[in-house]
């Protein structure tokens, strides 16, 4: 009887030993992305989507290695099984026959700019006739809109430039990011509110994933600590950091109501004017009594601003990430 005990517990320690093991084990990733900034660069260049999945994949002690290529040949070395994924990929059915994806962690949002007193509601492609539309040349728009012959494309090399032509009317409109109009509301709020319109209906929605092959060893261990390390990035405040705003908002306990999440380095004694939702259609029911900074929940901003112990975590310099745009009004 005590031999059985002996080797059961024997049993167990080996079991438990294994499984320790398993979960401390680092694996290794080699994936590739192409150049799409902000969300996507170089590794000496800021690129939004890849750190956050650099950070959540060091959390999961997973080693990775991004290479920056044309997107054509990030699907052939997939397919031809030279790398193990793309950090920052769409989901297609075709893709999911071969690749296992994450849950969304970020989504890109093209909104319609245009100067204070413009139309900027149009939602159809058909409804841009005969205006010029500001793009920056090589990002990943539509190709509906690319290919749309009913209105004027103008390229610039990035989204400053075409704020330039925009206040210079040399085009009608521009389409960028809403993540860089967070951006200006938190730097230049009064700038914004008088001088730019802003569409609140996106043209285009794509959500991003990590992707890997389904095939590569432990691949669902690996999704598995990826997923559960975001949502602990977005409740204790890393995505606010690496996105650079003063408060995102998103539902983390699955009751249809969003939370804010605030950076900890925002000082002001008022709740953020401007919440940047992780995904569209958040900003419609947001829990303003639940607010969440350093991964602790408050019941409301007034009790989270007095407590002073998150004031002291404010780093030196706040500009985690600066896009470089400007209005410039002189």
């Amino acid at each position: 009887m005590n031999i059985w005990f002996h080797k059961k517990n024997l049993s167990l320690l080996f079991i438990l030993g294994v499984s320790l093991v398993i979960h401390a084990q680092i694996f290794n990733l080699k994936l590739a992305s192409d150049a799409w900034p902000p969300f996507t660069n170089e590794s000496t260049k800021k690129s939004l989507a890849l750190d956050i999945v650099n950070e959540a994949l060091t959390r999961s002690q997973i080693s990775v290695d991004h290479e920056i290529i044309d997107f054509e040949k990030v699907l052939t070395a997939i397919n031809n099984q030279e790398i193990d994924g793309c950090g920052a990929i769409w989901k297609t059915s075709e893709r999911e026959e071969t690749l296992l994806f994450s849950k969304p962690y970020l989504e890109n949002r093209l909104v319609l700019v245009g100067l204070k007193g413009r139309d900027v509601s149009f939602t159809k492609i058909a409804e841009l006739t005969r205006y010029k539309i500001g793009l920056v040349a090589n990002y990943a728009y539509d190709a509906n809109v690319l290919n749309a012959q009913n209105f004027e494309i103008v390229y610039s090399k990035n989204d400053q430039e075409n704020l330039e032509k925009l206040f210079d009317k040399t085009i009608d409109y521009m389409l960028v990011d809403e993540l860089l109009i967070h951006y200006l509301f938190k730097h230049q709020v009064n700038d914004v509110e008088k001088y730019l319109s802003i569409a609140e209906v996106p043209f285009q929605i794509k959500k991003l994933h990590l992707a890997i092959r389904k095939n590569i060893p432990n691949a669902s261990e690996i999704m598995n600590r990826f997923n559960q390390a975001i949502h602990q990035m977005i409740i204790d405040g890393t995505y606010t950091k690496i996105l650079n705003v003063n408060s995102i908002q998103t539902d983390i306990d699955g009751d249809g109501i969003t939370e804010l999440i605030i950076n900890s380095n925002y000082t002001s004694d008022e709740l953020p004017k401007k919440s940047y939702p992780l995904f569209y259609g958040q900003h419609e029911k947001v829990a303003k009594t639940k607010v969440y900074v350093n991964g602790k929940q408050y019941k409301d901003w007034n009790l989270a601003y007095k407590n002073k112990k998150w004031h002291t975590t404010i780093e030196a310099s706040t500009d985690i990430y600066n896009p470089g745009v400007r209005i410039k009004t002189n």
